[in-house]
């Protein structure tokens, strides 16, 4: 490793797991020795979930990200780097800080023909009706079959008229 680390793109997840892959490939280590390198860095990183992140297209948690770079042999900034972009790709990039007015200077007034709208970040799907935890079903009719399992053991369905005497019961 004589070379500096690649750099973390910032753009979008499947950009970004290419460059988990291409830190690997810079390490030089297999997966095995990533989990080993982790554990050591005092990380989990299982081989197996090491080799399922960088096959998908998918932005990988923030703890699996951390104890990669660890393994590969990223300390200090640089590792703080490669959080920061996976934190700026999950959460899009930090919105600019406003400027304070100064109060010497005059307030400048929109124009009044030109409307502001203020758009909701976040809209919430409407739900068309309450929905019901599945457990709540499996439960009601697990009651009901317990329920009807009993009556019919403790034989209030069957008539006494019905159970008459044999031959074989007289005899014991």
């Amino acid at each position: 490793m004589t070379t500096a680390p690649p750099t973390p793109p910032d753009t979008d997840p499947a950009a970004f797991v290419a460059g988990l892959r291409r830190l690997k490939a810079w390490s030089g280590l297999s997966y095995r020795r990533l989990e080993r390198a982790a554990a050591e860095a005092g990380h989990s990183l299982p081989y197996s979930t090491a080799a399922t992140m960088l096959g998908r297209e998918r932005l990988p948690r923030e703890e699996l990200v951390a104890a990669f770079v660890a393994a590969c042999g990223v300390r200090g900034a640089e590792a703080e780097a490669w959080l920061d972009a996976r934190t700026d790709i999950a959460c899009g990039p930090p919105a600019p800080t406003p400027v304070p007015v100064d109060a010497t200077e005059p307030a400048v007034a929109a124009p009044a023909s030109v409307p502001t709208v203020v758009a909701p970040l976040h809209t919430a799907p409407a739900r068309t009706r309450p929905r019901r935890p599945r457990w709540t079903l499996v439960a009601a009719a697990a009651l009901v079959t317990a329920l009807l399992g009993g009556v019919t053991a403790s034989g209030v369905f069957t008539d006494d008229e019905e159970v008459h005497e044999t031959r074989t019961s007289v005899r014991l």
